[in-house]
């Protein structure tokens, strides 16, 4: 018999997440903070319940998917949370990206009351979920991997076990680093053929063609050239994982220089209004500091 999903958090990512489970033939019931999405989903076969905790009750199995690390907290542990309607032998999976040291210890916790646990975040984007393509780096127990393994296939293509708890949300930072450093790499090299007055079509068109290439740049380039930003990936939310890596690389005491840089430009793209842009749209901030004044 399939396993009864709860998902929980029904935004960018999760809603399309829900619908690839729904198509792989899952009961799944959710909760969302905001009802209008719930009721989207109700109208493609999904249940609604009125809190974590109620979905907890009715699932063998919850899936998470949140801005942040405190939300993951406060639908797992608060008073009408998950961790309340919890049975033994239920599976967590927190598809969200928080740091890796509260994915350890929320794991503990769910642990030392027969529930099992796994961080399992995502890389890919909003198009990724759509696609049912997303690469999914989990942490956890092998036992609980394998059980989770249909779920993550109803909703991805790449997926690793990583170690156990808190190596997903490790192996996260370190794709967030890659994805930040290559998104500035592009919006610098727009910048500065801009400046120049040369198409930033033609740009991409010759940097495609050679070394400089990168999935980033086939993904992202053409709507930057464009100057296009809506959210597939919110800058704030990856403002957030950076904040994160510097955090994680203060206490594994690991230099990470252009990781700190990238962090205050997104910062600054965060605090000047632009946070609901796509994290390309940090290509602005990178022109604003060229931007002659009067």
């Amino acid at each position: 018999m399939a396993e009864q999903i709860g998902f929980i958090g029904l935004g960018i990512m999760g809603k399309p997440m829900v619908r690839n489970l729904l198509k792989a033939g899952y009961a799944v019931t959710v909760f969302n903070r905001s009802r209008p999405a719930m009721e989207e989903l109700a109208a493609d076969g999904a249940a609604l319940a009125d809190s974590p905790q109620a979905l907890a009750e009715a699932s063998d199995v919850v899936i998470t998917m949140l801005p942040d690390g405190p939300d993951v907290e406060l639908v797992l542990l608060g008073s009408d949370g998950v961790l309340a309607g919890s049975h033994a032998g239920m599976l967590l999976i927190d598809m969200s990206t928080i740091s890796p040291a509260m994915a350890q210890r929320l794991s503990e916790i769910a642990r030392s009351k027969g529930v099992g646990m796994l961080d399992a975040p995502v890389s890919g984007g909003e198009q990724g979920a759509i696609n049912a393509a997303l690469s999914i780096m989990v942490g956890g127990e092998a036992e609980d991997f394998e059980r989770a393994r249909p779920m993550f296939e109803a909703l991805g293509k790449t997926i690793t076990l990583c170690g156990g708890a808190g190596a997903g949300q490790i192996v996260k930072a370190c794709n967030q680093v890659a994805v930040a450093l290559s998104i500035a790499a592009t919006a610098e090299a727009l910048a500065l053929g801009a400046k120049a007055g040369v198409d930033g079509e033609v740009i991409l068109r010759v940097l495609g063609g050679g070394l400089a290439n990168s999935r980033v740049m086939e993904l992202r380039g053409p709507t930057m050239a464009r100057r296009t930003f809506k959210p597939g990936f919110r800058a704030r939310l990856h403002a957030k994982d950076l904040r994160i890596i510097m955090e994680t690389a203060r206490q594994s005491k690991v230099a990470l220089p252009f990781s700190a840089l990238a962090e205050q430009l997104f910062t600054g793209l965060v605090a000047s209004g632009r946070g609901d842009y796509d994290h390309s749209g940090l290509l602005d901030i990178i022109e604003d500091l060229s931007r002659e004044r009067a």
